[in-house]
């Protein structure tokens, strides 16, 4: 059980009253550890990324154990006498959220001879606009034949996975300036042994890692007004960034909404994102996605169900609560002279014109912990082109092959601790935060030259600033 009821809350010497900044290129500079605002939490050990908004209430700290507990234990198959948790499969991923989400944080692409758990990939072929239409409309890109949007490989033992996913790697170096040389691992995906028949030949595949689990209440927080402000897809300021939001089908409210979670911002919420994730990686059924990945010909009715749905709206309910409350964890090194030259360095190279640094949140009903909150995310929530070699060449409602969200970056320098496997990026191909920057391409091409520009010195300094975060 995690140490939920004895928080340690940042004392006031954090500066969680009055957050100050200094500006530096045109962007803040955070100068309090208090990231998550006044829910920060002082925790940098590996259960960094497990403990609830340091500013819940008891009643709500309640809540957010039980949504814990359905997070991290296990999913069976039924019927069982754990019929709370039952109904996994028949085809999955993984049997718990904490499966993918290690320790709440992220996973990792699967190491020599070891099946792929925390990383998968999603499955799509390519989709007539006009004949397709209701389907894109409300799904953002056209199923595979068969083999639905997800691969999954694993299954119940009287079922059999869809198919097994290898990955192997390429070494790729890059040489900086000064002459010291990187090297990169670029991944080649393969499908082997398909169970229910041959793959498409125009198949498309984008694989995912697991994102880390904090903030995500807060970043739901941010007035969809101010996203907005950011929005520019025609890079109307000359800046060379053109973010755009991703707009995206809500289930719950049947139309058209701002997307602004997962790698291809394709989820309006932390709810219908939740659901997406027990239906694709468990194969569990609830109010608002009533059905699985399952396809007709892979005949799943065969199979019992835990119940109609398999995921009550009870549970739902904690599991997205729990979700929307992982706290942040404050700011380390801040005092560090290194550290401060690397936040300056992040904003004069235009890091910081994709990972915005700092946002307040408005008003949210019932949870004053995620109200009126000064936090310091490092995104803008938008999509970005990010250059051919990280392209997955698979559309997303207005994402294009080309284009992820900028991820957050609060608590990334914590994210080995939590799982020391863990990797960068949306697929986990990066070892390192100056791997991870490397691969930056597209319109971050500029601030990676600039990277790749720097003295030594200089480039420790940001990537100290990164791992302060």
């Amino acid at each position: 059980m995690k140490p939920i009821l004895l928080l340690c809350l940042l004392p006031l010497a954090l500066g969680i009253q009055a957050v100050q900044a200094e500006a530096h290129a045109g962007y803040p500079i955070q100068t309090t550890p208090a990231t998550g605002g006044e829910g920060t939490v002082q925790q940098s050990d590996t259960n960094a990324y497990s403990l609830p908004q340091g500013n819940l209430s008891m009643t709500k700290r309640l809540d957010f154990s039980v949504g814990n507990s359905f997070f991290r234990n296990p999913w069976v198959e039924a019927p069982a006498s754990t019929d709370a948790r039952d109904g996994l499969g028949p085809l999955f991923n993984t049997n718990s959220c904490q499966g993918c989400h290690i320790k709440d944080g992220r996973g990792h692409p699967p190491g020599i001879d070891e099946p792929s758990v925390s990383l998968f990939l999603r499955l799509a072929v390519p989709a007539d606009p006009e004949l397709d239409a209701e389907i894109l409309r409300k799904h953002g890109f056209k199923p595979a034949p068969v083999y639905g949007s997800q691969l999954q490989t694993a299954a119940l033992p009287a079922a059999k996975p869809e198919a097994d996913l290898i990955v192997e790697w390429t070494p790729v170096e890059k040489t900086l300036a000064d002459g010291a040389v990187v090297e990169l691992r670029k991944p080649v995906y393969r499908i082997e042994n398909p169970n229910y028949g041959p793959l498409p030949d125009d198949l498309l595949v984008s694989p995912r890692v697991a994102p880390q689990m904090i903030g995500l209440g807060l970043l739901e927080a941010i007035p969809i007004k101010d996203l907005k402000a950011l929005h520019d897809p025609d890079d109307a300021d000359g800046n060379g960034i053109s973010g755009k939001l991703n707009q995206v089908w809500d289930v719950a409210t049947k139309q058209t909404l701002p997307g602004r979670f997962g790698w291809k911002a394709a989820e309006p919420d932390v709810h219908q994102q939740s659901m997406g994730a027990f239906a694709g990686d468990m194969g569990l059924t609830s109010s608002i996605k009533p059905t699985t990945d399952c396809t007709p010909e892979q005949n799943c009715e065969r199979f019992t169900h835990g119940g109609e749905p398999e995921v009550s709206d009870k549970v739902a309910n904690f599991v997205t609560f729990y979700a929307k409350s992982l706290a942040i964890p404050a700011r380390r090194e801040l005092g560090s002279e290194s550290v401060q030259q690397g936040a300056k360095l992040f904003n004069e190279t235009g890091c910081a014109g994709c990972h915005t640094p700092r946002h307040q949140t408005g008003e949210v009903a019932d949870r004053p912990d995620l109200s009126n909150q000064t936090i310091w995310p490092y995104t803008d929530l938008l999509l970005h082109d990010m250059g051919p070699a990280l392209a997955d060449g698979r559309d997303e409602f207005l994402a294009n092959g080309n284009e992820w969200r900028t991820p957050p970056l609060w608590g990334i320098g914590l994210a080995q601790v939590v799982n020391p496997q863990a990797g960068f990026l949306h697929d986990g191909r990066a070892r390192t935060l100056e791997e991870a920057v490397l691969w930056h391409g597209g319109e971050a091409q500029a601030a990676a030259d600039r990277y790749r520009q720097m003295s030594s010195a200089d480039r420790t300094a940001l990537i100290d600033f990164l791992n302060s975060l």
